[in-house]
């Protein structure tokens, strides 16, 4: 079944109208796999037929602030810290009526895979992450990395300023393109490739929940009153015991290797890396991802 053929679906969350997309038999085993910045639902695309080949229901839901997902209410922050993007994987379970499921993701998408797994274990079957652990450790964030490390996060400080803020409303595709060519160098992507995606930046609310979340990551910014307990429960930077694959690409023009997270996943736990893969771990190797996903799955027995 390709895209074409899924239909756009939206299930409510306390807060969100989430928009996703269903592949495969509703009696399948449940798989959910979410996107990071500056992606969306399409980065799986390639994923998706090997995964229903093994009896999957693949789940693919636009986060907060992409698509066609859509805030209820006017008055709820556009946060976009790590307990918002956990909470709504949870929440979006809890709407779908899945106990348990397997849960993937990389960038934004790991770090909500990885705060279910941690803080709510039972309900995760099993975990795969790009880029290991992503939980924050929002206390330690003013803690300086080595110089040529920083200089790949020159967007989140060009964040952290109004300019920022002005660059990313009028300039988000040609911002967003520049980090897909400079986080995955030898990922040769078609223009057509790059603008379907770009559709999920023309979101309302795109904006603002971008900017929440590379303030409140350095503690800039106050979080949403609502998710403040969970935010909290991540600050002890839990372990996670379900099993889980974690992987990275090794030529990821943002993020180090992260080999040395191992500490910190405490049950069945691999560890793999995409020979000349950059950041956008799915859409670069779909059917490694995929089978990563495959045998996590069978780690859980």
């Amino acid at each position: 079944m390709g895209k074409l053929n899924a239909p756009l679906n939206t299930a409510n969350t306390d807060q969100l109208a989430v928009a996703y997309y269903e592949y495969g038999e509703s009696s399948g085993w449940p798989c959910i796999l979410n996107h990071g910045f500056p992606y969306d639902v399409h980065c799986y695309d390639g994923c998706i037929e090997p995964l229903i080949a093994e009896g999957a229901r693949v789940i693919v839901p636009y986060l907060r602030g992409y698509g066609a997902t859509r805030f209820l209410r006017d008055d709820t922050l556009r946060s976009g810290e790590q307990a918002a993007l956990g909470n709504d994987l949870l929440q979006l379970m809890n709407a779908l009526s899945i106990e348990k499921a397997v849960v993937g993701g990389f960038d934004w998408g790991g770090r909500a895979a990885c705060v279910v797994a941690a803080l709510w274990p039972e309900r995760v079957m099993a975990l795969v992450s790009g880029n290991s652990y992503n939980i924050q450790n929002i206390a330690a964030s003013m803690q300086p990395a080595d110089p040529e490390f920083e200089s790949g996060f020159w967007y989140q400080y060009y964040f952290h300023c109004e300019r920022g803020r002005n660059g990313l409303t009028d300039n988000r595709e040609g911002i967003a393109k520049l980090l897909w060519q400079q986080w995955s160098p030898t990922w040769q992507f078609t223009d057509n490739t790059f603008k379907q995606t770009a559709e999920a930046f023309n979101n309302p609310d795109f904006v603002d929940v971008v900017i929440h979340s590379y303030r409140h990551r350095y503690a800039l910014v106050a979080g949403d009153p609502a998710l403040l307990a969970i935010e909290k429960s991540l600050q002890a930077q839990p372990d996670i015991v379900v099993p889980a694959i974690t992987i990275d690409g090794n030529v990821n023009g943002v993020s180090p290797m992260t080999a040395d997270h191992a500490v910190k996943f405490t049950g069945l736990y691999e560890y793999r890396v995409f020979k000349n893969a950059g950041h956008n771990l799915p859409q670069e190797r779909p059917q490694e991802w995929a089978q990563a996903v495959l045998d996590a799955r069978a780690m859980a027995g």
